[in-house]
This record gives C-alpha cells, structure tokens and sequence, in this order.
C-alpha cells in the first residue's frame, strides 16, 4: 500500500490517514482508528506493525470512504515524528565530493520533527541563511519498537519508505561546529508524498535516486551506492538508541549537492525542489523567503 497522510483543505488541525490506490483516489483508512480523526501526534503510532490497522493489504470488502485527492490536503505521511534520524556521508562519491574521509561508522544525526513538511509544502528560506542546500535522500518508517536488533532481523522492524530531503542551511551547519541548528529550521525535512509499505519495494538497496531543480537534474544516483544500508544502520542505531514506530530514518544523499559544486549552487526564493526515487514517486517543493511570506500574510 500507498499510505498518505491528510487534512481537510478547511480544518488543518484534524488528520486522516489513506491508502492511495489511483492518482486521484484515496481510501479514507481513519475510521478504522479513530470517528473524530487523529492529531499530528497520534499518527506515528499507526506505523505500529503489531497493531497497525494496514496489516491486511487487502481493502477488498471494507465499507471505506474513499476521497479525492483534490478534495483533501495531503501533509507530510508522518506530520510528527517522534524521531528524524539522518545519516550522513553515506554514499562514497558524496563522502568524496564533500572532502571527508570514508566513515567506518555510521554519521548520526538529527533534525527537529517539528520541521516535517509534505508534498507542495513550501521549504521556507530562514534569515540570516544565503546557503540553503537540497539532499535527496531514501528515507525509511520505522514499524515495530526496536532495541538491540541484529541486522538479520532488521528489516522486520521497517514498515516502509519515502522520499526525504534533507534540507541543509550550510552557512549556519559550518559556523556552528555542529549540525543542528543548520540541518533543522522550521520546513527542512519535507518526505512524501506517501510511505510505500515495504512489500511495494522488491530491493531499497537497488533504486534510482534524483533531485532536480527547476527541472534539472543535479543528483543522480543508485541506492545501491550506499555505504551502510538498511540493517546496518538498524542494528547501530538500535544499540544504543530505542527506535519506535513512526520514527523516520534517512539513509544519506548521493553527489551533487549544492555546496561541493564549483561554483557552489544554493536554493532560492521561487525555486521548485523535487525528490524522485525509483517506486516512490516525486516529493515537490516550492522555495520561498520569510519575506515573501509576510508579504503575502499583509
């Protein structure tokens, strides 16, 4: 399944959560959960593979609404994340380009989750930043509660995958010292537009990944290039870290990003970001400055 996240055009406040089976139909699945909708927070715990209510991937028979996506406003697949785990330097020639030294471990990070964002989400320019880089990236749902996991289990614990960007401010990443702040102002991590259940991906390990902005393409890669996949990363994390369902781990982005180009290359106000991975269909963003947003707010 296709599973989306959504809110009344009119009411942002109450969630819903879907099944996407058409480019234009969504299977309203909240009815299953909830008669009063669910809030941002409460979706995580629908990743819950125990007791997740998408366990069954067959929707034959149900009596469920089913919706048009123009109807609806689809939101982040999880608009809350209890976790944003990233890693970084996790594709060799990126490693390279970046002029880093291969890991011998995975490079752990973190973004706010307060910065998720959906599909068509505007990616907001902070002030004070003139280096806002782009990161297409695989990202995977983590789907039961996972503690001390080796990597031949690991892949039970994975409900599903999407695409990720891993919105960067550069300038604030490298005079810090460290990358939080950088890697989480508000609208840095849009993902969508839906979580593809795991069975819809034969190999995460074997998929074309791009970026492309205002149409061209400036990453373009395999995920067979990562450094540490999937299991990997699930037993590191996992030793020392307990990840529970809903959190959202993004696996690293390829070559090509903005800064390691000669000359360097920054998003800006009215770009158009998009994130496309082989099964996951295309996560797009438009970029927009403060200012532009307090103009349109006057």
């Amino acid at each position: 399944m296709k599973i989306v996240t959504f809110t009344d055009k009119n009411d942002d406040e109450k969630y819903g959560i879907g099944a996407l089976v058409s480019e234009k139909e969504i299977v309203d699945l909240t009815p299953l959960i909830s008669n009063e909708g669910l809030s941002a927070s409460r979706i995580s715990a629908c990743f819950d593979l125990d007791k997740s209510v998408f366990a069954d991937n067959n929707l034959g028979g149900r009596s469920l609404p089913r919706l048009n996506r123009n109807e609806i406003k689809l939101c982040a697949p999880v608009p809350r994340p209890g976790k944003i785990v990233c890693i970084g330097l996790n594709y060799r020639d990126h490693a390279e380009e970046s002029g880093m030294e291969i890991p011998k471990s995975p490079v752990v990070f973190s973004k706010f989750s307060s910065c998720a964002v959906g599909l068509n989400d505007a990616i907001v320019l902070p002030e004070g930043s003139e280096q806002v880089d782009f990161e297409a990236e695989l990202a995977f749902v983590i789907g039961r509660r996972a503690k001390n996991i080796s990597r031949d289990d690991a892949m039970d614990y994975v409900f599903g995958y999407t695409n990720f960007n891993d919105v960067s401010a550069r300038d604030f990443q490298f005079a810090d010292g460290q990358w939080q702040r950088g890697k989480s102002c508000d609208t840095f991590a849009p993902m969508g537009e839906f979580v593809a259940t795991k069975d819809e991906i034969a190999d995460p390990h074997n998929l074309q990944i791009q970026f492309r902005l205002n149409g061209e393409t400036l990453q373009n890669s395999n995920t067979k290039q990562l450094i540490f996949k999937i299991p990997e990363l699930i037993e590191f994390l996992s030793s020392s870290i307990t990840l529970e369902p809903g959190d959202v781990i993004a696996t690293g982005t390829p070559p090509g990003v903005g800064f390691a180009r000669k000359p360097p290359l920054f998003m800006k106000d009215g770009d158009i970001a998009e994130v496309e991975i082989e099964g996951l269909g295309i996560l797009s963003n438009r970029v927009k400055s403060q200012n532009q947003l307090r103009q349109r707010m006057v």
